[in-house]
């Protein structure tokens, strides 16, 4: 376990597994680092060092009341990579992390960036519109925020549901995936939750996205109920020069934990560092 300061003087929690060439998780919303212990394990496992931080405001990282916006995000990664001096590492970010991921890219570069995994992740950009039918709507973002302000304990575990896909049917989702996202997301702030819903959904990465100079894996499932394949990730994929898509028959949004496809991806990913 460690702990940098930023700028701004906001300590960030993170953890750093193993030793190797280092592999960077960026988790989603409403989570932490502890989403991606079966990765981080997985690759030190194999030869990697794992390395997982709780962005502002989630985990064991500070709660500020400010400073939830994409190009704070990227610039406290930047600050992780520049303090442990992390050099050619993979970035692999889920959801909400892909925004950070691409947004770190777009400002600081791939100095230090050997590859990037974008899993079931929010660019190019989560919003609908004319020129994004394939988008979230503006009032399933509305009701989310409504939904955390009116009763955040009870939101979170309804939210569960689709964000695993247990609401489908033959789905493998346990009630430790629901329970766990319970108890990560109740360590989220609720300014934190209510305002990365405004940075996740209405950012547009399309010109980071542009930037990416590195090999790029693109995994989403096809019925992620939370960040729609059609609007992002099929589209990251064409943005991208160097990207490959893998798209996983039946995956929800909570791929990476889910029994199942979760030791699907953890080949992948390792096929992908091996590469």
């Amino acid at each position: 376990m460690g702990r940098i300061t930023t700028r701004d003087n906001v300590g960030i929690h993170y953890k750093d597994w193993g030793s190797g060439r280092p592999v960077v998780f960026i988790h989603g919303w409403p989570l932490n680092a502890d989403a991606w212990e079966d990765q981080m394990k997985w690759v030190a496992d194999n030869g990697f060092r794992g390395i997982a931080h709780d962005r502002r405001g989630h985990g064991r990282s500070d709660q500020p009341w400010d400073g939830y916006d994409f190009d704070t995000f990227a610039d406290d990664l930047d600050e992780l990579m520049n303090q442990l001096d992390l050099q050619d590492a993979t970035l692999v970010a889920h959801s909400m992390g892909g925004g950070e991921l691409a947004r770190y890219i777009g400002r600081h570069g791939t100095r230090r960036v050997r590859q990037a995994v974008l899993l079931s992740a929010v660019p190019p950009i989560m919003i609908k519109s004319d020129t994004n039918p394939e988008g979230v709507p503006e009032d399933v973002l509305t009701g989310i925020k409504n939904g955390i302000l009116t009763e955040r304990s009870q939101f979170w575990k309804d939210t569960a549901e689709g964000f695993f896909g247990a609401n489908r049917p033959g789905n493998k989702v346990t009630q430790g995936n629901k329970d766990a996202f319970w108890f990560m997301a109740m360590h989220q702030s609720i300014q934190a939750g209510v305002t990365c819903v405004d940075a996740f959904g209405y950012t547009d990465f399309t010109q980071d996205l542009r930037s990416f100079d590195v090999p790029t894996l693109v995994v989403h499932g096809d019925d992620d109920q939370v960040v729609p394949i059609d609007a992002t990730g099929r589209k990251s994929a064409k943005i991208i020069a160097d990207a490959t898509l893998k798209v996983y028959e039946g995956g929800s949004h909570g791929i990476a934990l889910v029994p199942g496809d979760k030791e699907k991806f953890n080949r992948d990913l390792l096929e992908f560092l091996k590469s």
